[in-house]
This record gives C-alpha cells, structure tokens and sequence, in this order.
C-alpha cells in the first residue's frame, strides 16, 4: 500500500484492480443429488439420483437457489471467485479512501 495518497488515487488504483472483474456473483455454486418427478426411474431407484448444479445465496432477506446448466458451472464459479475478491477491494478500499481523506485534511491544516 501506498504511504501517501490521495483519495483521487484511491479511486484510480481500484478502477485499475475492479476493471477485469467479470463476469461476478456472490453466493455459491454446489453439485447437488436429487430425485425426480418420474414414477419407476432407474436412476433414482438405484439411489444414483440425478445430479445439477445451483447458485444459492441471499437476496436482501431472502434466500434464494437458481438451477445452473452443467456448461455454465465453470463461468458461475468464475464470477463468484470475482465476487469474493471484489470484496476484498471494497474492504481494502475503504481503509485507504480514510487515510487518504485524513491526510488530505491534515495537510489542508497545516496550510
């Protein structure tokens, strides 16, 4: 991190981080069992299942879960990789956009 800077450049350094950040989700990403509907289906039967993939995660209060087709899965976990390290910018971010207004203000002081 940068001893001095300004809030200026805390703005372009996470343009700069954020800008190859997608595609980008939060939530997870599981491989899941499930019966289905059909009567007498072998696959169920045998105990095997039928396995799918699901994005789960929170929207405002809520809870939700969104089936994910087998092709999209590596995409969905890229952007929920994206998701958690955006996260980790904002945070960093915050922490640097303070110092950088505190030492704005403490130079804008001493003038």
């Amino acid at each position: 991190m940068i001893k001095q800077e300004l809030p200026q450049d805390v703005l372009r350094w996470f343009e700069k981080a954020t800008k190859s950040l997608w595609p980008i989700a939060l939530g997870s990403i599981s491989l899941r069992k499930s019966p289905c509907i059909r009567k007498n289906c072998s696959a169920c039967a045998s105990g095997k299942g039928h396995l799918s993939y699901a994005l789960s995660g929170y929207q405002g209060n809520r809870r939700f879960a969104i089936y994910v087709p087998d092709e999209l899965a590596p995409e969905v976990q890229k952007a929920i990789e994206n998701g958690r390290q955006l996260q980790e910018l904002m945070k960093e971010a915050g922490l640097r956009y303070v110092k950088a207004r505190k030492q704005e203000r403490e130079l804008k002081e001493k003038k």
